[in-house]
């Protein structure tokens, strides 16, 4: 069977390398946007794309590369991202296998999807077995040792040289002990969590920050086209994780100050369109602004990325900080107001929830 490795990609990555020294500040792009649309661009039906971007010498243009080839690629997890990269994968002409724990689950996303035709596996090493590539998108750090470590997991089957990639916002030491594994077991291993929400996933445009070897990610290189608007290769195994911690932690900063803004306007009996409009041009705007904002002000949180998971994010990042000896008094702060919003029943709404924890100033008794 053909390496997953392009035999050029070393050559490529020294050139692309050589290009980010070269032309320097010109190489950067507005951070505005994130591979998902604004609110105002929403609102004219546009999408604002990112191209992909990385650091020198590991920037990775995977699109640019045109060197994609259909692979047999097995999807493991079906929830909201795992599925619409699932069907990504499958439109990209992929020999497609699927895998989930909840038949139902499986089921509804079979009926969602009827014009792709893929193998399902009953157990993760069925779904791994004759696979060139394995994609894991589950809940949390057992999950994912359950899926590829267990005794019917991922590596009992995949074969030498094929290729890992794990989506799960999971522990920066599952990802290590993963990939010290695949090392023995000779099998390409990226941890690559995402940030672009299930907007990025539904449109195919999420970015992604990577921890493994550099064979590794130039493998998953053409894979990742067809889901992706952005890849970056932070560093070895584990990186990608501890990346999107830091992620993370200024996403729950910028929304607890968002909230607070949106009712300090309400409260000042302040348009808050207009307030938008005039704060989102300047130095307070974000993604959460051009995307929250609106939803925050008209109390609509049934969407979106959940409270719940959120805790668990903060709950990785506060462990990976003990570690270092890091503190993070703001992560900890809003860690118990999003504890809160659980207590009102709030576990699945979207993080900009956060809002409901301040008195709304128009429904006060």
């Amino acid at each position: 069977m053909m390496d997953l490795v392009p035999q050029m990609v070393p050559r490529q990555l020294r050139r692309l390398g050589q290009q980010s020294h070269d032309n320097g500040k010109d190489q950067r792009q507005p951070e505005q946007d994130h591979g998902q649309t604004t609110q105002a661009g929403r609102n004219r039906g546009e999408h604002c794309p990112v191209r992909y971007r990385g650091l020198a010498p590991r920037a990775i243009a995977g699109k640019q590369a045109g060197m994609t080839e259909p692979r047999n690629v097995s999807m493991i997890g079906l929830g909201v991202m795992g599925g619409p990269i699932a069907r990504h994968l499958g439109k990209a002409g992929h020999a497609l296998t699927i895998y989930n724990r909840s038949p139902e689950r499986r089921d509804r996303w079979l009926a969602d999807n009827p014009e792709l035709s893929p193998r399902v596996a009953a157990t993760p090493a069925e779904a791994a077995d004759g696979a060139d590539v394995v994609i894991t998108c589950v809940g949390n750090d057992d999950d994912l040792a359950d899926v590829v470590l267990g005794p019917n997991g991922v590596f009992t089957t995949l074969r030498k040289r094929g290729l890992h990639i794990d989506h799960t916002t999971a522990s920066a030491r599952i990802a290590r002990q993963i990939g010290v594994e695949a090392r023995d077991k000779e099998v390409l291993c990226v941890d690559a969590p995402m940030t672009g929400s299930q907007i990025g996933a539904e449109k195919g445009t999420l970015t992604l920050m990577c921890g493994g070897r550099p064979d590794a990610i130039a493998a998953a290189m053409p894979i990742f086209e067809a889901y992706t608007s952005r890849v970056v290769h932070i560093g070895k195994s584990g990186a990608g994780q501890t990346a999107k911690m830091a992620n993370q932690i200024c996403i729950a900063g910028i929304v607890a100050g968002l909230a607070e803004a949106v009712r300090f306007a309400q409260a000042s009996h302040l348009d808050t369109d207009k307030v938008y409009e005039a704060i989102s041009g300047g130095a307070a705007q974000s993604w959460q602004m051009d995307n929250r904002w609106k939803t925050m002000a008209d109390d609509e949180f049934d969407f979106g990325f959940a409270v719940d998971w959120m805790r668990k994010d903060l709950g990785l990042a506060m462990d990976e900080g003990r570690g270092l000896g890091v503190s993070l008094p703001i992560t900890a702060l809003v860690n118990q107001f999003y504890a809160e919003v659980q207590a009102i029943g709030g576990g699945r709404w979207d993080t900009s929830a956060l809002v409901r924890r301040l008195p709304h100033p128009g429904k006060r008794k």
